[in-house]
């Protein structure tokens, strides 16, 4: 039996194979617009793992895998044997045997990591607290929509480095754009966590006004991610001059655009008048998670097919 192809993180594709991704994700998202069907995935099952609570993610795949003509089970981890002390490894065994892709959203990559390596389908990682490659890949695929080629642009991430910084950098390396980070004192970025080629696509400001200077992209994520709610407080006093607002978004590039991956707490990382504003992409961002995953569906399960 040959091994599966897993999404576990952004670089488990290589740039032309994301480049497939990007073109195809295009396609399907015009033939949906014309109203025309494609159902490559008929008589496919998609089963779907959160131990992580999900709007768009639930969502976006639970439409997308029903668009191409699949079916979809949804399983919390209190509806599955996880809960009373089955393994990962013995789930993944068995579930792998009854459909034909998992996505899991989840707290650790290490969760996921051991799910597909006992897995005979594609796994797809829809979240972990490292990282969210399927969001970067709505996200860049957006920035390639509306402004065209990313490579030697500049992303800056205003806050916390989060998952999905670490997966915006790995993207940065692997499409050849630069990153700009500015998070607060205390929230420094994770050296073990980042490569000698990664680092050089990033660089770091104290200032998030610096930071965003000439930026194409400007992008933040909430102050207080899934799982930190207990440093909530600590976290808004710390972050309070790290919001992206009028006064920011000036400073980057005349053309630059805002992206979110949501949900957004108003008035903390981002202000109204910004993510409701002309340069905001995250409505379409946010779409755009449909558009793209339903690709990496069709790819991780048919292959490649020639866009007409």
């Amino acid at each position: 039996m040959a091994m599966p192809r897993h999404f576990l993180q952004f670089n488990d594709c290589s740039r032309t194979e994301i480049e497939y991704l990007f073109a195809r994700t295009r396609w399907i998202k015009d033939r949906l617009r014309q109203g025309q069907s494609h159902h490559p995935l008929q008589g496919k099952t998609l089963a779907m793992i959160f131990e992580k609570s999900s709007t768009r993610t639930r969502v976006s795949f639970e439409a997308g895998m029903g668009q191409l003509g699949g079916n979809v089970i949804c399983l919390s981890k209190n509806d599955m044997q996880l809960s009373r002390g089955e393994t990962v490894e013995d789930t993944a065994r068995v579930l792998s045997r009854m459909v034909d892709v998992v996505m899991i959203r989840t707290f650790a990559q290490t969760m996921v990591e051991t799910f597909a390596a006992h897995s005979r389908v594609p796994i797809i990682n829809g979240l972990t607290n490292e990282y969210h490659p399927c969001q970067v890949l709505a996200d860049i695929y957006t920035f390639i929509e509306h402004r065209g080629p990313i490579a030697g642009k500049t992303v800056v991430w205003i806050g916390d480095p989060n998952n999905v910084f670490y997966t915006f950098l790995q993207a940065a390396t692997l499409l050849n754009f630069k990153m700009h980070l500015s998070s607060p004192p205390g929230y420094p970025v994770d050296d073990a966590r980042v490569t000698a080629a990664e680092r050089a696509h990033l660089e770091t400001f104290a200032d998030p006004y610096d930071a965003a200077h000439g930026a194409a992209l400007v992008t933040t994520d909430v102050w207080t991610s899934m799982g930190f709610e207990a440093e909530n407080d600590q976290r808004r006093r710390d972050f309070q001059q790290w919001q992206v607002n009028t006064a920011l978004m000036a400073r980057a590039a005349s053309d630059a655009v805002f992206m979110h991956c949501l949900p957004a707490h108003r008035g903390e990382e981002v202000t109204d008048d910004v993510i409701d504003g002309p340069q905001s992409l995250a409505w379409d961002e946010a779409e755009n998670r449909m558009h793209a995953q339903k690709a990496l569906l069709e790819f991780l399960l048919v292959g490649e097919v020639k866009t007409p």
